[in-house]
């Protein structure tokens, strides 16, 4: 059994977000981390391993620096990871993302008894589309908002949270499941696991190892392959300090009432 984990190394969306002038993030500019959902799906796959034993496999699309996340996850405990980097494949939005890591999970191989999970959504995009798309193209049923996942055998039995409750569904190997941030808490790296991360193997798909699959075409990957057009991004305004009235008398009612009135909220 094998266990694919997509994740993504997304802009730490806390501090000042940057623009390039074609719509897209400039990363480079920003602190990064490991997108929080992603995170769970992986402690997850670990959850799944420390019970069966079965192979965890990270997977990432971005660009080169994407490799210390990678060793990360490494460290907390997946045994492989794989590195999808490419001029080709930047500015992708969520479809064309789809595309290549569909191609990379299908090249890393999926058997009938191996399971992809994915984060429920990105912070930077907060679209939760990829890992519903990516389990299209590969063919696989998908169980999304994961909040609890069980395994026995080739039956996974997945509790999804909903808006006003919960829904249990019920499937078989091979899926998809996008987990949510109620499922589990992310464990830390151990110093162990650390040493143990530079010897475990990370490896490198580039748009040559790629190009030869179905799924990638120059015509939707990248940026000129994404039908999704960004009319304008930035960085929305600080809300100012509000404004504060004291007393329960008549007089401040009536002032407060004035203001609405003049807002026209009321």
């Amino acid at each position: 059994m094998k266990i694919i984990v997509s994740i993504k190394q997304v802009p730490d969306t806390s501090g000042k977000v940057a623009v390039n002038p074609d719509g897209t993030l400039n990363r480079a500019s920003m602190q990064t981390i490991t997108n929080p959902d992603d995170m769970n799906a992986l402690e997850a796959a670990l959850k799944i391993k420390d019970a069966t034993d079965c192979k965890v496999v990270v997977v990432t699309m971005g660009p080169p620096p994407a490799a210390g996340m990678l060793r990360e996850a490494l460290a907390m405990g997946a045994d492989e990871a794989v590195l999808v980097s490419a001029r080709e494949f930047g500015g992708s939005d969520t479809y064309a993302t789809s595309q290549v890591i569909a191609a990379a999970i299908s090249t890393i191989g999926i058997e009938e008894d191996d399971i992809v999970l994915c984060g429920r959504q990105a912070i930077d995009g907060d679209t939760a589309q990829v890992g519903p798309q990516i389990a299209e193209k590969l063919g696989l049923p998908q169980i999304t908002y994961a909040a609890d996942i069980a395994v026995d055998g080739k039956n996974v039995t997945v509790k999804r949270m909903l808006e006003d409750g919960y829904m249990t569904i019920k499937t078989q190997t091979p899926c998809l499941v996008t987990c949510i941030k109620e499922l589990n808490e992310p464990r830390y790296m151990s110093v162990g696991g650390v040493f143990e991360a530079y010897s475990k193997p990370l490896s490198t798909f580039n748009y040559d190892t790629l190009k030869d699959h179905p799924l990638i075409d120059a015509t939707t990957i990248g940026l000129k392959g994404s039908p999704t057009n960004i009319f304008k991004s930035f960085t929305p305004p600080q809300k100012g300090a509000g404004m504060m009235l004291e007393g329960a008398d008549k007089a401040t009612c009536e002032k407060l009432a004035g203001i609405l009135a003049a807002k026209h909220i009321i």
